[in-house]
């Protein structure tokens, strides 16, 4: 079998599969990701001395968790008291708490470069404590937060990948079935990493884009974007 043929009929078919089954892994679990950060970082902000506690708690044991291993609980250890999820559920659920507690960091840093003054003046104007962190300050951390985020999402792309390990066929797990099967480690894996790279530095350039359309007018990063 010649090259063309083998990249062509099998492999680049083989991994169109797998890349589909990647893209709805980042797609699951990403906008869950972002939202579980956002909740998590404003409980852990502003959430007393009852609900701070527990946000910290759950972001520290995220953190702690390798997440191979925690997909592995979710996977294998969880049927063990009757909770039982599909390859692809628990992959999700898996993803969507490893990002949600990464996210609620760089939130939370975002959170804290707000000034203090703005929830004053917000409370002051008649809005309650809870209306100044949705309509003054959030608008403005999670555009502060960009960068941090996005970093974040793409470390998810490259993360996707452990899915295969609880059998779940994607992009990575696809190249290997096909090399395994046809011993062409080096031009499988390759191919992989060029579809990664090419997914990574499309996200890199539509939060590039982004970034620019959201910069927080007055801030360098704003005058910069429309110099540009």
């Amino acid at each position: 079998m010649d090259q063309a043929t083998f990249l062509f009929d099998i492999l680049l078919p083989a991994l169109m599969e797998g890349l589909v089954i990647t893209l709805q892994l980042i797609v699951c679990s990403a906008p869950f990701g972002l939202a579980l950060g956002v909740a998590v970082a404003t409980g852990r902000q502003y959430g007393g001395r009852i609900i701070s506690p527990l946000c910290k708690g759950f972001v520290y044991l995220i953190k702690g968790t390798p997440l191979l291993l925690l997909l592995f609980i979710l996977y294998f250890g969880l049927p063990s008291i009757g909770i039982t999820f599909s390859a692809f559920v628990a992959s999700v659920i898996g993803f969507i708490l490893c990002n949600g507690a990464y996210n609620s960091e760089y939130i939370r840093g975002a959170l804290m470069s707000i000034k203090d003054g703005q929830m004053i003046a917000a409370q002051a104007l008649g809005m309650t404590r809870s209306q100044a962190i949705k309509s003054v300050i959030l608008p403005q951390a999670l555009r502060r937060a960009i960068p941090g985020l996005s970093n974040e999402f793409i470390y998810l792309i490259k993360y996707s990948s452990l899915a295969y390990m609880i059998t779940v066929i994607e992009l990575s797990g696809a190249g290997k079935l096909v090399a395994t099967k046809y011993f062409t480690y080096t031009e499988s894996f390759a191919v992989v990493g060029i579809v990664y790279l090419a997914l990574v530095s499309i996200t890199t350039i539509a939060v590039n884009i982004l970034e620019k359309q959201l910069a927080v007018p007055g801030t360098v990063r704003a005058t910069a974007a429309v110099q540009l």
